[in-house]
């Protein structure tokens, strides 16, 4: 056995579905972000007394089990719209709401870009467990883990006991997301550059939400003293070591909660701009709505038609008409949803949750942007992967166009860039100087203008 990086196994989930019941079961679906589904299964099964070397031997045999169904598409091959159950002896159980273990929430923080696989192969291994007490199984003895542990055997060590000589242990595996994977080296006071810059920008959009971490006042790349008191704000919040330091564990902590603000989240916090895309909690859409709000739920419906096709097919015109209409009824009646005529946030939030898990199975031919749109609007004070995407796109306009402003590749959706989607959507989309904010169509418009003008 070894203990390596290899950049050509598949990618760890950013979430995953987990239907909440044997898999024929009328019982509700819900999607978690993956290291919470193993911090959740973990804390169910094992005993925070046990010695570190145990439960990270348990926690890598857990992660690899999960992809292990991931990776094959066990029920999504047979048409199932969730990737996992939590019905035993299936699966493993997962309860939501259920109390985690503090030690094992900084061991899975920590360690979930990890799994285990068979040497020669990409896919996660089949690990499977047990007590080892009162059942018994060719595989992980959760029991025996602890013995072994005691005598000072190492979490591989206990691993090749149980798996055999021929399983690697495969680290730093790239997250399958919309944000970038972490640099491998930590960020602390003194550091500086484009990483730095993207964390002040995410620290401070989750400052609007939790207002006891101290906005950096100055994002400028650089990390100093004022940066290091407003991570070890949101260190101890989320229930993190407070040493002011971006580690991997504060760095994924900082993306899935940046995530789970930004874009949809924006539809309860109303921070920017005007007009439309101001919001308040209980939004909803009808017949007779305009605006982009209802452009983003036509995209969701258009795309989900090109796997559900029972779907209408939608015109992305920013209006909701009886078309939308139509193919909202359809599309709720497939979540077992009643309708009435309204999409709330609620529903919204389904439309893109389902939207992520099926883009990588929609038919490249039936979205035609390529790359694929992320999903969410993106605006002034992001920072992410798809803004840096975007960025690239409009140099490479602003090269062939001189009244489109230049824009440095940033990952950092600043003052410029905004200068220039606003100037891009007045030539080209003939739209005036309202919110700047690139939606479904903007987006599309700027990668084909881009590759009209190479």
């Amino acid at each position: 056995m070894a203990i390596i990086s290899r950049p050509d196994v598949a990618p760890i989930p950013e979430n995953i579905t987990v239907h909440l019941g044997a898999p024929d079961a009328a019982a509700e679906n819900i999607t978690v972000p993956f290291p919470e589904y193993i911090k959740n299964v973990a804390s169910g099964t094992l005993n925070p007394t046990w010695p570190d070397a145990a439960l990270l031997a348990n926690i890598y045999a857990q992660i690899s089990l999960a992809l292990n169904r991931i990776q094959t598409e066990s029920y999504r091959d047979k048409g199932y719209l969730f990737d996992l159950t939590n019905h035993e002896p299936y699966e493993q159980n997962f309860v939501p709401g259920r109390d985690i273990y503090e030690n094992i929430s900084r061991i899975v923080d920590e360690n979930f870009d990890s799994y285990i696989v068979r040497s020669g192969s990409k896919a996660a291994a089949f690990t499977p467990y047990c007590d080892g007490v009162e059942t018994t199984c060719e595989g992980l003895s959760q029991w025996g883990s602890v013995e072994l542990a005691k005598q000072g055997k190492k979490p591989y060590e206990i691993l090749t006991f149980y798996y055999g000589e021929d399983i690697d242990l495969v680290r730093d595996i790239p997250i399958d997301a919309n944000f970038e994977s972490y640099p491998r080296y930590p960020l602390r006071v003194g550091s500086s550059g484009r990483e730095v810059g993207i964390i002040q920008h995410e620290i401070n959009r989750i400052a609007e939400n939790y207002p006891v971490i101290p906005r950096i006042q100055n994002p400028d790349g650089n990390f100093t003293r004022e940066m290091e008191a407003s991570i070890k704000a949101f260190q101890r919040i989320f229930r993190l070591p407070e040493d002011g330091v971006v580690g991997k564990s504060t760095w994924y902590k900082i993306k899935y909660v940046y995530d789970s603000v930004k874009g949809l989240g924006e539809l309860f916090s109303g921070r920017v701009g005007s007009g439309d895309f101001k919001r308040p909690a209980d939004a909803s859409w009808k017949e007779g709505d305009s605006g982009i709000w209802v452009m983003l739920i036509q995209y969701y419906m258009r795309s989900l038609s090109c796997y559900y096709h029972i779907l209408p097919l939608v015109e992305i015109s920013g209006t909701f008409g009886p078309e939308t209409s139509e193919a909202a009824k359809a599309l709720v009646s497939i979540y077992g949803l009643p309708w009435n005529g309204l999409i709330d946030a609620d529903v919204l939030a389904r439309f893109y949750q389902d939207y992520l898990v099926k883009l990588k199975n929609i038919p490249e031919d039936c979205l035609p942007e390529e790359p694929v749109y992320p999903g969410y609007l993106l605006y002034r004070g992001m920072g992410d992967n798809n803004v840096r995407l975007i960025q690239g796109y409009l140099r490479g306009i602003a090269e062939k166009d001189p009244d489109i402003p230049m824009v440095s590749v940033t990952g950092v959706f600043d003052a410029v860039t905004e200068a220039a989607v606003s100037a891009f959507d007045s030539k080209y989309l003939g739209e005036g100087q309202g919110d700047v904010l690139i939606g479904p169509i903007t987006w599309s418009a700027i990668i084909s203008v881009y590759h009209q003008l190479q």
